[in-house]
């Protein structure tokens, strides 16, 4: 049997945070959160075992969520790697999605969208060996 799959939230605003927390909680995830990229770096240095981190893009400083999403990139094992804004632009979500992350979610987020999106990423990591089953 799979162990619960754990996820590292990361955004500026508590309420978005706190309404991804409780939607992944809600869908059986282990949730961390993080409210700067300072943070959600040290986390992911820390613990580096998330099966999916989620980033918002512009947090204390425009397209941070970018390095978050890098040093998530670089954990063993690497987890799904998803960055979410509300602010778009065609060089940000370029310079996104040619990093190589999983998915770019824009706000206002559609909670089953994300969630089912987040899910298909997660299984595929698990049977590509990219995340282990804890």
């Amino acid at each position: 049997m799979l162990a619960k799959r754990s996820i590292l939230l990361a955004d500026d605003e508590s309420s978005i945070l706190e309404t991804l927390r409780l939607a992944f909680e809600r869908e059986g995830y282990e949730v961390a959160t993080a409210k700067s990229s300072t943070e959600a770096v040290g986390l992911i240095k820390r613990n580096g075992r998330f099966d999916a981190v989620i980033t918002d893009l512009n947090m204390e400083e425009e397209d941070i969520g970018l390095e978050v999403a890098r040093v998530a990139m670089m954990a063993k094992p690497r987890p799904a790697v998803v960055v979410c804004t509300g602010f778009a632009s065609m060089a940000n979500s370029r310079a996104a999605l040619e990093m190589g992350i999983d998915y770019l979610a824009h706000k206002p987020v559609e909670l089953r969208d994300l969630i089912s999106a987040l899910n298909r990423l997660i299984s595929k990591q698990r049977q590509l060996g990219g995340a282990d089953e804890r």
